[in-house]
């Protein structure tokens, strides 16, 4: 078994035990805090909270983040070239309105040393709430309860709501102090600061800023009100957060606030009474602007906190219930008689909700709001994993996430233009439009993104039916990437006249495998990216001929233009090798030697970590699912035998060393018959953040693979397929799970889909009839009319596979192929002779 794939449930369910509904945690540990920091955060995907303790300590990364309110830096390069990115962009840490630090006998509450009689922290999924509990006795020996809450407000994006309640249950009297906190931490501002532990070097992770980042505008208090203003220093974004509290309790208090530039408190002093409560609630609100100014941002937050003034707390905690009961509806996954992986399931979509829900036309980080990891940034990760389930559950969100391209079409231009390319060239990783990725090799390369989102835009097309949207917004996007490919593709006539097309020079989803020649991924996207572009032209033609000549006369557009796409689709070249029957990666892949992953041990992994780029190069070894992940997303494109025999070549030299991979290899594993290896990947995927089973949970959720969960789930063991908009099954139920169960909205009707044993079942819960077809089978399903489709069984049973079954075997050209595995080699240290 590869290192991190798992078989079974991999928690320690005596601190995290099973709930259905909860993520639950009954034991606190400082050695994982940056992990359960990450666990317990929660956001809407405009804002977000990670897990740290309303105390403050003990913490391992404090964070509170707003997406795409960001810092810019100047990117250096030991050696310049033309092109190079050189606006580094990072997210910001905002300022931390978490803080509730509880005071009693004028000790501090602090988890690391305190004696807890008992401890409870829940994630819950139904309410939307971080909720704590603990029953703390002080070192005076007084008993004391103080059960917590925190909110991001999925209907109300800008606004956060905590409340603590603190009951002297054994004591008698006992002064108690609550002090209500906003604290500009990103500036390096804090009560407590551990010894700093040197961390290895890790290129996913944040860089830190050695200058002040917040420069304050502002700060004021009056009443039970505080606010706090502040301008980033180079990108000149602005923000302004605030907070209103209200006290709630029959003991005799006294309340003290104010404000200075990076600190603003609200303190609560009271003479607590044994079994009277004090309860302080705390509503914050945060606006950000990329230059309004801070005192209109002050105003935004004022209305929003008027807002919770006079509707109440209780009013937005019954909101976010009813937004998550319609969330479960529409998204939840059911399998049965396993409640584990329930649990995790529902944590995974969970965390899916959180990074996309308010995100309201910014971009997708690969972190979500949860982390700092991989500074904030958008990459293809939103297109190809977070689209589907969008598109299938929340259509509303797909469009938002789809229309945050659209807006950064204008910067896709100019970097296709600096890079000599017609048309536009989205950056690999960005926040605000431009390229950020300084290792172009593995960055700027990867031209594959362009047809990453073009087919986002068609799947959406296809499965919500809106035209409207298409015609308007998604038209400039897949015309100017169909531009891009033409141009950066070239024709090449062999000795027998045959003209193909090739595209060289870029990097496909493997970043172990750079800067080469007619990958297949690539190839494979591009010519559905030329062939969609090219349909829709035609389609706009005949259908909406004032919506094509806007369009056409926007972007200078003919109809030469397009038939030349439509040449270079049919002409595209896909690498095809006779000897091993498979597809190669690219044209020189099967020219390497093999990296001998079986004997590669773990403290060499990952190999990013531990091998400089060019030794990894030099060999057939994946850091992701590459032509596996083609042929998923083109299933079509290729034969079932085609897809056995890739997949039977590429598993035993994929690592899995990226998060992205398990939950692919997982969909095609379970297609072509190795259910037990499907099994396996999708707990690998299920559990990659919840297990930190890459050892950098620390640094924000995976949302990426969360999103590959639900693909597993739907796509691998539902066996739901939608090529060209047609609505496919063939599933593959696990032998353990006696049903599975998700829900789909198919233009604009919302179907509940059960798979068991013995049968496919459909029951279109609203909207009109959905037609599809189940092994080949043609089948309409009409509302109120529930449908089953009998199953002779969950497709074809392979044992899992081995060791490479080609190492040893001959080449085209008659070499042996080898597995290798590099090592150091340390020299001899030669004095010098003076």
């Amino acid at each position: 078994m590869k290192s991190r794939e798992i078989n079974s449930d991999p928690l320690n369910r005596s601190r995290f035990p099973v709930d259905p509904w909860r993520f639950v945690e009954v034991e606190p540990r400082a050695k994982d805090v940056g992990t359960t920091e990450t666990l317990f955060a929660i956001g809407n995907g405009y804002l977000g909270m990670r897990g740290n303790p309303e105390e403050g300590r003990t913490s391992y990364a404090h964070g509170t983040f707003i997406n795409g309110f960001h810092e810019t830096w100047p990117i250096q390069h030991a050696e310049e070239a033309f092109g190079f990115a050189h606006t580094g962009q990072t997210i910001v840490n905002v300022p931390d309105a978490k803080v509730l630090k509880v005071y009693v006998d004028d000790e501090p509450l602090s988890l690391a040393v305190a004696d807890l009689e008992d401890y409870e922290r829940a994630l819950d999924l139904r309410s939307g709430r971080l909720v704590r509990r603990v029953v703390w006795r002080t070192p005076a020996g007084k008993v004391v309860e103080i059960k917590s809450s925190r909110m991001v407000s999925f209907t109300d994006r800008h606004l956060a709501l905590m409340e603590i309640e603190i009951t002297l249950l054994e004591g008698g009297l006992a002064p108690v102090v609550v002090s209500s906190q906003i604290v500009n931490r990103q500036d390096g501002y804090t009560d407590y600061r551990p010894p700093e532990e040197p961390e290895g070097f890790d290129p996913r992770r944040t860089n830190k800023f050695n200058e002040r980042v917040l420069n304050p505008e502002l700060n004021w208090s009056q009443g039970d009100r505080m606010m706090l203003g502040y301008q980033t220093a180079r990108s000149g974004m602005t923000l302004a957060v605030g907070a209103d509290h209200y006290l709630e309790t029959k003991n005799q208090h006294e309340a003290i606030i104010s404000t200075i530039d990076d600190v603003g408190k609200q303190v609560y002093r009271v003479e607590a009474k044994q079994g009277e409560p004090i309860l302080v609630r705390k509503a914050v609100a945060y606006h950000t602007s990329r230059g309004v100014p801070v005192e209109e941002l002050t105003d935004r937050c004022r209305r929003t906190l008027d807002r919770v003034r006079d509707k109440g707390i209780d009013h937005y905690h019954d909101r976010q219930r009813a937004w998550l009961d319609e969330f479960w509806r529409d998204s939840d996954v059911v399998i049965e008689g396993q409640p584990a992986v329930q649990q995790a399931i529902r944590w995974c979509l969970f965390q899916l909700a959180q990074a996309t829900a308010r995100a309201d036309q910014l971009g997708i980080p690969a972190k979500g709001v949860t982390g700092s990891g991989y500074e904030g940034h958008y990459f293809w990760d939103t297109e190809i994993y977070l689209l589907p389930f969008l598109t299938y559950t929340s259509p509303h969100a797909a469009r938002n996430a789809l229309r945050s391209r659209v807006i950064l079409l204008p910067q896709a231009r100019d970097r296709a233009a600096v890079m000599s390319q017609r048309g536009a060239l989205f950056p690999w990783r960005t926040i605000n439009g431009e390229e950020a990725s300084a290792y172009y090799a593995a960055g700027t390369a990867q031209y594959h993104i362009d047809a990453d989102i073009a087919f986002a835009f068609e799947k959406y097309r296809d499965l919500t039916g809106d035209q409207g949207f298409m015609y308007r917004d998604g038209a400039a996007v897949l015309v100017e990437t169909a531009r891009m490919w033409a141009d950066l593709g070239f024709w090449r006539t062999d000795a027998h006249g045959v003209k193909s097309f090739h595209i060289h020079g870029v990097t496909g989803p493997d970043e172990y495998t750079a800067v080469v020649n007619n990958n297949l991924f690539t190839n494979v996207m591009a010519r559905a990216n030329l062939t969609y572009a090219a349909s829709l032209m035609r389609e706009m033609q005949q259908v909406d001929e004032a919506a094509y000549r806007r369009v056409a006369e926007e972007l200078d557009l003919d109809g030469g233009e397009v038939t030349e796409w439509e040449r270079c689709a049919k002409g595209m070249v896909i690498p095809f090798d006779e000897t091993f029957g498979i597809n190669p990666q690219d044209e020189k892949f099967l020219s390497s030697e093999m990296w001998d992953l079986e004997n590669t041990p773990d403290d060499k992994r990952p190999l990013l970590l531990n091998y400089h780029p060019l030794v990894i190069y030099r060999f057939q070894v994946l850091k992701q699912a590459d032509v596996v992940l083609a042929m998923f997303l083109q299933g079509d494109q290729f034969t079932p035998a085609q897809k056995k025999a890739n997949f039977e070549y590429y598993d035993p030299i994929t690592t899995g060393d990226s998060t992205l991979s398990s939950v692919v290899q997982s969909i095609l594993a379970a297609e072509v018959g190795y259910q037990d290896m499907a099994m396996t990947y999708f707990l690998s995927g299920l559990f990659v953040d919840l297990a930190d089973l890459h050892s950098n949970a620390r640094d924000g959720v995976h949302i990426a693979s969360t999103g590959g969960v639900w693909n597993a789930l739907v796509h691998g063991f539902g066996g739901l397929r939608d090529h060209g908009g047609r609505i496919t099954f063939d599933p593959r139920l696990p032998k353990s799970w006696p049903s599975l169960e998700f829900v789909l909205t198919i233009r604009g009707s919302r179907m509940r889909v059960r798979l068991e044993r013995r049968s496919i079942n459909f029951d279109v819960e609203e909207g009109g009839p959905v037609e599809l077809s189940v092994r080949g089978e043609p089948l309409t399903v009409f509302p109120g009319t529930p449908a089953a489709v009998p199953l002779a069984d969950q497709g074809p049973l392979l044992a899992s596979l081995g060791s490479h079954p080609v190492v040893g075997g001959r080449r085209e050209d008659g070499s042996v192929v080898q597995a290798v595995l590099p090592e150091s080699h340390p020299q001899d240290i030669v004095e010098e002779v003076s």
